[in-house]
């Protein structure tokens, strides 16, 4: 598939605040060149001690954290984070069972004992609240956005026979308009959003947390072994550095930026 498909459009913007926890969708975002979207995996849960040190702060790789390709169960709790407020909202079964400051020593302690008592079984070790301003704690170095393809979540569907939930991919901006797997044409370039620009820096290789549903939070299916199967790869999204800043909303188109012919 030529890398000139027909634009598409952005149907979904989304951040992680806390790592591992619920997605929260925006209508618009403010991107920065070099940077993720605004508090996207600001916080990250530790399972055990890490030797992360905020004054340091240093890439980990995700099992250091809770996460949701080993602790499915995380999917079953509804988080919502203030930016206003610093304040972190856990919602089990229609109630709220935490809330706390994120910038507090006691609000941190409050999130940290309810995953100490609430899942003592399930995890590694104390659990402890992680930030350090600026740093990101996505599963890539870099700081990037993460963008999937709906009709590549569409082909997934044909592939395991089943309903894939998209949000099962955890991206930031969710896409609809180009061909299925076409994303992986775009490596290099540069996308266009209105004034916004960002290169496309390198394909998302899946791991089990795809697996979980997000509505049930249950281990359902086995899509990095399908994709694996079907295609030799278990690649589905693409990741982009933001290159030119500006606001980005809801529903605007996102195209490969031609080249200026000379």
């Amino acid at each position: 598939m030529p890398a000139t498909a027909p634009p598409a459009r952005i149907t979904g913007i989304y951040r992680y605040p806390v790592k591992g926890l619920t997605p929260e969708q925006l209508t618009r975002a403010e991107l920065s060149p070099g940077q993720t979207l605004l508090a996207d995996r600001r916080y990250a849960i530790e399972n055990g001690p890490s030797g992360f040190d905020p004054a340091e702060p240093k890439w980990l790789p995700k099992p250091h954290f809770l996460m949701l390709m080993r602790d499915e169960w995380l999917a079953g709790l509804r988080t919502q984070f203030d930016d206003a407020s610093n304040v972190l909202s856990i919602n089990h079964n229609g109630r709220i069972v935490a809330q706390g400051n994120l910038a507090t020593p006691e609000g941190r302690r409050t999130i940290e004992n309810f995953f100490a008592t609430a899942y003592a079984g399930q995890i590694k070790g104390p659990p402890k609240v992680l930030e350090s301003p600026g740093h990101s704690f996505s599963d890539l170095a870099r700081k990037v956005v993460s963008i999937i393809n709906l009709a590549s979540v569409r082909a997934i569907e044909n592939m395991v026979g089943a309903p894939v939930h998209p949000l099962r991919f955890r991206a930031n901006l969710y896409v609809e308009g180009w061909p299925a797997w076409h994303e992986f044409d775009l490596l290099d370039q540069t996308l266009a959003i209105g004034d916004v620009r960002l290169k496309v820096v390198k394909r998302i290789v899946r791991c089990a947390a795809v697996n979980v549903d997000p509505d049930t939070a249950q281990r359902d299916l086995a899509i990095p072994q399908a994709l694996q199967r079907r295609l030799s790869h278990a690649d589905c999204g693409i990741y982009a550095e933001v290159i030119t800043g500006g606001t980005i909303s809801d529903g605007e188109v996102i195209a490969a930026e031609q080249p200026e012919l000379l």
